[in-house]
């Protein structure tokens, strides 16, 4: 017959279960369970034991219910019930069960009702039902729960299933404490964090990394002073590793800066000796050749480029951090690149970043002699014009810009005492917090997704990696990586996946894999 549930709870289970076991034909003939014990009451089709912690072993027929009511149990343990296959209600209230096996219900896959109700249970293992195929409904009143990460995965087949569930009630933690776990807001972020993992190693040094996007593949270009080439790496769909894919060679290599414009891939390569270059992509010799030259007159001692674009137009700036240099901007001229404005001498720049502030473009230069000043692009002289400098910032060997919530900010490096993070307030950059940075080359902000890190290199200790904490607006220190003397952090993602490499200029270069861990598994 069709049984439904009744109320009351425990008393409704139970008066469901005796109105199956006892309401028997007039002159119906009775077959009771071998060895049934005398707080049970059993037939062919069902067992009811009442405050009993008897569990039948062995029994004839086909038993398609068992109640196991105010008894003693405290754990249900693997295939508890296994040898019960034709279950189709397995009612266990009222015990003391605090432990539930990960397997404690496999092998019921006939079962319909199940109910765990009134029992001292704060936590189900994952994917206890998992095996519950046939299962309508589900009992888990007068148990408080941990709404913790462990309930994570509970919280989750909540939204799933197709069974009936009574409502889950938290017991913590704090911010939980009486709520239903379906009302809890998410998971995702309490239980999940992030880690760097080695994924590939390098064999040689290097000082600058560089990524760019061809035809659906990502590459990256590698500048390695002392082997005298700037490596072209391409990511393998296949093996999901990096792969040699060119090699630029040259003197003193100590930037590769790859330029995309409509099908063309170009590459600029700094040299410290014999001048810098720029490459070109031959489709029909399917490598890099050499596209034209840069003067050695005006870049003798390149430090650093930058890419940018204005207007639709495609310019790069290389700083020049000898005192004799010339930091220039090259623009494109459908045709080649010619250098396009000169900005100072004497100045020895060591890095120069392109950056929108309020919708006005602008040059940020840092260098050895000066605090970084803030050129502003002049739209009727159509060049870059001195507007302000950033105070109180000494001896900064490169800036980078970054957002993070549609907010601007900037990281300064320094070498001696304290590197900086900034916000622009509408006004000025503003500094919002200092990190010990002695030693360091190099500070590089990155983000994958929500999560936004900066990576402080040290040719001292380890390299420390800082995440963005929401709440406190602040980076605190995340997680810590050796590098030998690091010089850049450029990040890369590809099928699905994020890395950053870290170069090195004294050792191996390293691919760090950015991946995210469930706490909750």
């Amino acid at each position: 017959m069709a049984l439904r549930r009744g109320g009351g709870g425990a008393l409704g289970w139970l008066l469901l279960l005796l109105s199956a076991a006892c309401l028997i034909p007039p002159g119906a003939q009775v077959r009771r369970l071998a060895r049934c014990p005398a707080t049970c009451s059993c037939t062919k089709e069902s067992i009811i034991c009442v405050g009993s912690s008897w569990v039948p072993r062995i029994v004839p027929g086909d038993i398609s219910s068992l109640s196991l009511v105010n008894g003693t149990f405290s754990e249900i343990k693997d295939r508890m019930f296994s040898h019960l296959p034709s279950l189709q209600l397995l009612f266990i209230e009222g015990n003391k069960i605090e432990t539930i096996s990960r397997n404690a219900f496999r092998g019921l896959r006939d079962l319909t009702h199940l109910s765990l109700a009134n029992n001292h249970i704060k936590a189900l293992p994952r994917d206890v039902f998992s095996d519950l195929d046939s299962l309508i409904e589900l009992d888990l009143r007068g148990n408080k729960f941990e709404c913790d990460c462990k309930a994570k995965w509970l919280y989750l087949w909540l939204k799933m299933t197709n069974s009936t569930v009574s409502d889950v009630l938290c017991i913590g933690p704090p911010e939980y404490q009486e709520k239903k776990l379906n009302d809890v807001p998410s998971f995702d972020y309490e239980c999940t964090t992030t880690d760097f993992v080695v994924h590939q190693t390098l064999p040689y040094q290097s000082v600058s990394v560089d990524t760019f996007n061809s035809k659906n593949d990502v590459y990256v270009a590698i500048a390695q002073p002392s082997m005298e080439n700037c490596m072209v790496l391409e990511w393998d769909h296949i093996e999901m590793n990096f792969r040699s894919y060119d090699n630029i060679t040259g003197q003193s290599i100590v930037g590769c800066k790859a330029i995309l414009i409509d099908d063309q891939v170009f590459v600029v390569v700094a040299q410290l000796f014999g001048g810098s270059h720029i490459y070109k992509y031959d489709e029909s010799w399917t490598k890099f050749v050499k596209f034209q030259d840069i003067e050695v007159s005006r870049i003798s001692k390149p430090n650093d480029i930058e890419l940018f674009q204005i207007e639709d137009e495609t310019f790069f700036i290389i700083a020049d951090s000898s005192k004799a240099g010339l930091s220039t901007v090259y623009k494109w001229n459908s045709k080649g690149f010619y250098s396009y404005q000169s900005l100072h001498e004497w100045f020895r720049d060591t890095d120069a970043e392109f950056v929108d502030i309020d919708g006005k473009s602008h040059l940020i230069l840092s260098s050895r002699s000066q605090v970084p000043i803030i050129l502003q692009w002049n739209k009727s002289s159509k060049k870059f014009v001195p507007h302000s400098d950033i105070p109180n910032m000494e001896d900064v060997l490169a800036v980078k810009s970054f957002r993070m919530q549609n907010a601007l900010y900037l990281s300064l490096t320094r070498f001696i005492g304290d590197s900086r993070v900034m916000r622009w307030n509408n006004k000025q950059f503003v500094e919002i917090q200092a990190l010990p940075s002695r030693g360091a080359m190099t500070l590089q902000p990155f983000s994958f997704k929500d999560n936004h890190y900066l990576a402080l290199g040290s040719d001292y200790t380890f390299s420390q990696i800082y995440q963005w904490d929401k709440e406190k607006q602040l980076f605190k220190k995340f997680k810590e990586i050796y590098v030998q003397a690091p010089r850049s952090f450029t990040a890369v993602s590809t099928d699905r996946r994020d890395f950053f490499f870290a170069s090195s200029f004294k050792g191996k270069t390293k691919i760090f894999e950015h991946i995210v861990v469930d706490l909750s598994l």
